[in-house]
Parts: structure tokens; C-alpha cells; sequence
């Protein structure tokens, strides 16, 4: 029942509006300009990285999402202890489960 579905030609004339261009894809962006997007347990600890796509199933993108954790939202790794990790967002520290935090994909952040 998993079948792709491509929308590469589009009416002339009208705007992007399919998630499959790269105008509105950070993650086809960030491959652009060279940086590929890994997953969040590869990041060591006290680096800054920026959340490219979420990888998981409905209900793991609404948790994720509900804690903050959303695409293009900046981190900084406080503690890695394990599978799992402790991440910042702001003044807010959220701990993750190795399971969760390897279907985040995230690039690293210039200091």
C-alpha cells in the first residue's frame, strides 16, 4: 500500500506548492549547499544543530512536535549518557531515548 507518488511536472505558471521541491524542503536546501543531515545521537555533546526532518510515524512526530522539537528549531546536546541525550531548547532541557533521537535528523549549527 506504500507507493510513491511523484509530481515532478506541474502547469506553467503555477507557484511550488509540493513538498517534493526543494524550495520548501530544508533538507534538499542543506544538501544543496553541501552539509547532509545526520541522525541527532551522531551529534557529540555541546554541539548546536538545527533540526532538518523528523523520521518517525505519525504519533512520534505530534510528541516531538508537542515537546518543541520541530523542524528548523536549534539544539545544543547538554549530555549524552548511553542510547539516550539530553537536549536544549532555549532555557529548556528535554531528554531523549536513543529510539527517538536517531529519527531526528539535524545538521550542525556555526558557532
Amino acid at each position: 500500500m506504500n507507493q510513491a507518488i511523484l509530481l515532478h511536472d506541474r502547469p506553467k505558471g503555477r507557484a511550488p506548492c509540493f513538498a517534493s521541491d526543494t524550495m520548501y524542503d530544508p533538507v534538499a536546501q542543506t544538501d544543496a549547499a553541501g552539509a547532509k543531515p545526520y541522525p541527532l545521537t551522531m551529534a557529540t555533546e555541546g554541539e548546536r544543530v538545527r533540526i532538518q526532518s523528523l523520521q518517525g510515524g505519525k504519533g512520534l512526530m505530534l510528541r516531538l512536535t508537542e515537546l518543541g522539537l520541530n523542524q528548523g528549531a536549534e539544539l545544543r546536546i547538554v549530555q549524552r549518557q548511553g542510547g539516550g541525550l539530553v537536549v536544549a531548547r532555549g532555557e529548556t532541557r528535554i531528554a531523549l531515548g536513543g529510539g527517538m533521537a536517531t529519527k531526528i535528523l539535524v545538521t550542525a549549527v556555526a558557532p
